[in-house]
């Protein structure tokens, strides 16, 4: 029996060493690196153009209407990817660019704008949840512009620190308070959107459309949340282990795990379920940002 067990623990080995090479392997090569940014570029593109899409259909339908909640967070959307898409085109150009502040802004920005635009989301939620109640909305916009400003002037501060004077310290900072902001985005879509789905759930009447919103809500605030709690625990292995360093060239398979999971496909899913149009007339739940 011993030397049965030791057959299979050298083979368990064995079997361990090959998945080590095998990803050290595709991690080291220039063409497995390229390959990879260039299919996470066409993904991103794929995602900004059907943002894009919606957006012309959604402003075809509603012509008569300025900037509502639904038009700016397709066209963030649409921003967004866009601009991932574009980086990740040039992904060894923007390594080399100088000064290294450069390389921080265009990796970080996007995941700002990500927030600003799920951000929104919750806003919307917010507004309906609160409104539902007939209790006042004044101060949520107010509060959604006032959160944003806050996490941006943060940031960019700690960006011009970088640019005065590289500190590995503030690299680390810098990484744990985009944890801290995806924490906070994930705790707003738990509350907002928990609070929405148990209002809906416990509303009288029994209807096609409020079954189909309670699945909306039910299913967006899931994704989201998911989404935004998976970017802050990997940001705080991320500013801590350089084995999970996310700006770097030779970890592409970790990039494309990392961005599939907190962006590219929960933007594609909460796409997919937001997708209906707005009515023509009579709308009541079509909120313009004011």
């Amino acid at each position: 029996m011993a030397p049965t067990a030791e057959v299979a623990s050298a083979v368990s080995a064995y079997a361990i060493t090959q998945a080590s090479n095998w990803w050290e392997d595709i991690n080291r090569s220039i063409d497995w690196q390229d390959r990879i940014f260039h299919v996470l570029a066409a993904l991103y593109g794929i995602v900004a153009a059907v943002a894009l899409v919606q957006l012309v259909r959604i402003q075809l339908r509603v012509p008569e209407y300025g900037w509502t909640t639904q038009k700016v967070f397709h066209f963030l959307n649409f921003l967004v990817n866009g601009v991932r898409s574009l980086v990740f085109v040039f992904r060894r150009n923007v390594q080399r660019l100088h000064p290294e502040i450069i390389q921080h802004i265009l990796l970080d920005m996007p995941s700002l704008a990500f927030f600003t635009t799920y951000a929104l989301l919750v806003l919307f939620w917010a507004e309906i949840y609160y409104q539902a109640r007939a209790v006042s909305t004044d101060g949520l916009r107010p509060s959604f512009y006032t959160i944003n400003a806050v996490v941006y002037a943060i940031q960019i501060a700690m960006w011009f620190v970088l640019w005065w004077k590289p500190i590995p310290i503030v690299v680390i900072l810098s990484k744990m308070f985009f944890a801290g902001v995806s924490l906070f985005a994930a705790l707003g879509f738990l509350l907002y959107g928990g609070r929405l789905f148990l209002m809906l759930q416990r509303f009288p009447v029994e209807s096609k459309g409020r079954r189909k919103k309670l699945q909306e809500v039910g299913y967006v605030t899931t994704i989201c949340f998911s989404c935004f709690l998976v970017r802050c625990i990997m940001m705080c292995f991320n500013a801590f282990d350089q084995a999970a360093n996310l700006d770097v060239l030779d970890h592409p398979i970790l990039n494309f795990i990392y961005y599939l999971l907190v962006e590219i496909l929960p933007s594609s899913l909460v796409l997919f379920i937001l997708r209906k149009l707005p009515p023509k007339r009579g709308i009541t739940q079509y909120h313009p940002i004011r």
